[in-house]
């Protein structure tokens, strides 16, 4: 496949997407959505995939239970941006998860409370991220490549934010 070189802006009355390709079957898959309105995602555990939710803000509304938020299988490139849509502090919990045991995050959260206090992943088994009875948040996570993902980001409440294994 040929490069294509832009020397101007890139206009698309749409969304632009990011894509891979496998080398031995040619089979496409999209990694990332770039553009469009932000996803806001529902009151309910919901499997997060490339196409719908890779490249867009996710908005986590107000809970009425503890919800789970499956991440898709790590694509290089992959990324996911999420932020609370609420209006008050949370009395549930958002669970965070990556897609099996064997896909974990390397990074951490920031704590805003009276002291901020970093909460980091130990980066070889913690594939589970809970926000316990958060506040307002802005979580990142970037798949570092087909195993991993990065993470990073805030979040403000009277309980820190906690990594664990699966």
């Amino acid at each position: 496949m040929a490069n294509t070189t832009f020397t101007g802006p890139v206009r698309s009355e749409s969304t632009f997407k990011a894509v891979s390709k496998n080398a031995t079957t040619g089979a496409i898959t999209e990694v990332s959505t770039y553009g469009g309105a932000p996803v806001a995602l529902g009151d309910e555990d919901k499997t997060l995939n490339n196409a719908d939710h890779s490249g867009r803000t996710l908005v986590v509304p107000a809970l009425t239970a503890n919800r789970t938020l499956t991440l898709p299988a790590p694509v290089a490139g992959a990324n996911f941006k999420f932020i609370y849509g609420g209006a008050a502090e949370e009395t549930e919990n958002l669970i965070i998860v990556t897609p099996g045991n064997t896909n974990f995050y390397i990074g951490g959260v920031l704590h805003i409370t009276g002291t901020p206090a970093s909460v980091y992943a130990d980066g070889n088994s913690n594939s589970q991220l809970t926000l316990e009875d958060f506040g307002l948040f802005e979580i990142t996570i970037e798949a570092k490549d087909s195993t991993n993902y990065y993470i990073s980001g805030y979040q403000q409440g009277a309980d820190a934010p906690a990594f664990a294994d699966q």
